[in-house]
């Protein structure tokens, strides 16, 4: 069989990759000032804007957002009327949780059996070096037959909408005909996917007092208020005895449409323990990308190791809502706040700042960049299809675009695959999955002027 050129040359781009990977996961990028200094992230910044530069992008910008932080921007010209493709990825990144607990240290490219590890390389800095490795390949076979388009968000992981902001204000600045995401991942290594639909988010502080001061359980427990335990009423409100999301007003019924996820696979993938059930009703499908689903990201409360027998004054929960295609964030934000404040026991003083949220996302994925992706997939990934499925977390900008440029397809793909272990401790990139999407995508840009007749 005949070698792709393209995957042969995406091959021996890879050590650099590596090199410049490292580079980038150093950079204590998290758009959260209460964790990384500020510096971190416009550090990332500027090394990612230099990386544009280097290979020929134009008008390329450091852009100061709304919210604070920076994303970066620039652009390559193609042809005469060739269409335009526009590349996505971010490069903040999530906290690292404990450091002690990874293998090796969270900032420090490490590779064992095949993986590189470090925090955001599988989301979303392995992305940058995704795209530029597809460019770098069609430079060498020929050049790139599209206008690029490359934005790399600063802020995506806090869900404050910088980026979205930015598109609002300038609508022209990333429109484009296609539009490649690269935030997303494979159903499994490697099984080609496509993600269709995006389940959307939204966060909120809820923080509830009782009391003026803590008191002594013994003095007073059994009659005065415990906030804690206020707050622990309210969380339980929040889901049903199987562990549906039932916030009051939020329909909980909805039905996945594409790729099913096998119960069993889920199970492997998640982790679960021997003996642990799934919550929820309905299939896989339907729970992780066409319902609702509350979390508990962070409760402020006394340690074990330091616990006393107190009556709590005040105690703080943050809480998110995913939410599916077909709802409305602020909706359902003032939904979540409405039912927190019902169902707050004993009179308990209860307030819920919003944190940030996210838009779901649908796509229709029947289109010429679809039809071209599919090939593109073919190709990279040999004897296999490509799938069509949904994704439980959520993109902002996925929705901002789907909203400003309607004529826009846009394709969510990407190295988050189960075994990545995204937002996790250990998080790693498939250095093979990183070159087939890198292969796919470059078979892409070149099939897909024809495919959209230009």
């Amino acid at each position: 069989m005949t070698q792709d050129p393209l995957a042969a040359s995406i091959t021996k781009m890879l050590p650099r990759a590596r090199t410049e990977l490292a580079e980038l996961v150093a950079f204590r990028s998290v758009a959260d000032e209460d964790v990384s200094p500020r510096s971190e992230s416009e550090q990332a910044a500027e090394w990612i804007a230099g990386a544009l530069s280097a290979e020929e992008f134009q008008d390329v910008r450091v852009i100061d957002m709304p919210d604070g932080w920076q994303s970066v921007y620039g652009h390559l010209p193609g042809p005469p009327d060739a269409p335009t493709v526009l590349l996505y990825a971010h490069f903040d990144v999530q906290p690292p949780l404990d450091e002690h607990a990874w293998t090796t240290p969270p900032f420090t490219l490490a590779e064992r059996g095949g993986r590189w590890y470090g925090r955001g390389a599988a989301d979303c800095k392995g992305a940058v070096l995704m795209h530029l490795l597809a460019l770098r390949a069609l430079k060498a076979h020929g050049g790139i037959p599209v206008n690029v388009k490359m934005i790399v968000d600063g802020s995506e992981e806090q869900g404050t909408g910088g980026l979205e902001r930015c598109a609002r204000d300038d609508p022209g600045l990333l429109a484009a005909d296609a539009v490649l995401i690269g935030d997303a991942g494979n159903l499994r290594h490697g099984v080609p996917t496509v993600t269709t639909a995006l389940r959307g988010i939204t966060m909120v502080r809820v923080q509830v007092e009782t009391l003026r001061a803590d008191l002594h359980s013994g003095q007073f427990g059994g009659v005065a208020p415990d906030a804690l335990t206020a707050l622990l009423k309210i969380i339980n409100s929040l889901v049903d005895e199987d562990g549906s999301a039932r916030v009051d007003g939020l329909p909980e019924d909805g039905r996945w449409w594409g790729q099913e996820y096998p119960e069993g696979d889920f199970r492997t993938d998640a982790g679960l323990l021997d003996g642990v059930r799934l919550t929820g009703d309905g299939t896989v499908g339907d729970r992780l990308w066409a319902r609702p689903s509350v979390g508990v990201m962070g409760i402020d409360c006394p340690a074990v190791g330091a616990a006393t027998p107190t009556i709590h004054a005040r105690a703080r929960a943050a809480l998110s809502l995913r939410i599916p295609p077909g709802q409305d964030a602020w909706t359902a934000t003032e939904l979540m706040i409405a039912h927190i404040e019902k169902h707050t026991p004993w009179g308990a003083r209860v307030s819920v700042e919003p944190l940030g949220q996210a838009e779901p996302f649908r796509a229709d994925p029947f289109g010429p960049a679809y039809r071209a992706m599919a090939a593109a997939m073919g190709t990279a990934y040999p004897g296999r299809t490509m799938h069509v499925a949904g994704f439980g977390g959520g993109i902002p900008l996925a929705g901002a675009l789907a909203e400003l440029c309607p004529r826009a397809e846009i394709l969510l793909l990407g190295l988050n695959e189960p075994e990545a272990r995204i937002h996790a401790v250990d998080e790693s990139v498939s250095v093979e999955e990183l070159r087939r999407l890198a292969t796919a995508e470059a078979h892409f840009l070149r099939a897909y002027p024809a495919e959209a007749g230009c």
